[in-house]
């Protein structure tokens, strides 16, 4: 009899950043990646058209947390702040995504993105009728996504 193998779920995930695990993160979007289709046609070639693969663009991961205080509170701020006073190749990271199983023990899909840096940080608006978690956004760009497991 063949062993059911069922698809993955998406609630249970940790993240990396420089092999440090970070926890809080509500949310981890992963952009897909895209391979541009160039098209051409020689002179003597039939009258349609051919493609080659083009450059690879790879879109950014963006990372959504509830807003704390404490030690570690502002350094998703920071890594911003840096990089918008020209430091980007000195803080860029790289990220490790790893999906667990259900019992959150097992890592079931594990994605690597290279060469991370924010090129967005937007703080939760506020609303004095409102009574929702602040959560803060930052958005990566990056130069490669591998899933390796």
């Amino acid at each position: 009899m063949a062993t059911r193998v069922d698809p993955i779920r998406n609630f249970r995930f940790q993240l990396q950043i420089d092999n440090v695990t970070r926890a809080g993160f509500s949310e981890v979007a992963i952009a897909e990646t895209t391979v541009e289709a160039v098209e051409y046609r020689e002179g003597s070639d039939p009258p349609h058209v051919r493609k080659l693969s083009g450059l690879t663009k790879f879109g950014n991961i963006t990372l959504k947390a509830g807003m704390t205080t404490g030690a570690n509170s502002l350094e998703l701020f920071r890594w911003h702040n840096d990089v918008s006073a020209g430091l980007v190749s000195e803080r860029r990271r790289n990220i490790a995504i790893s999906v667990l199983d259900e019992a959150g023990k097992t890592e079931m899909a594990r994605f690597v993105i290279s060469d991370c840096w924010p090129v967005k940080y937007d703080p939760s608006d506020l609303n004095g009728k409102g009574n929702e978690v602040m959560i803060e956004m930052l958005e990566l760009a990056n130069e490669g996504i591998e899933r390796i497991k």
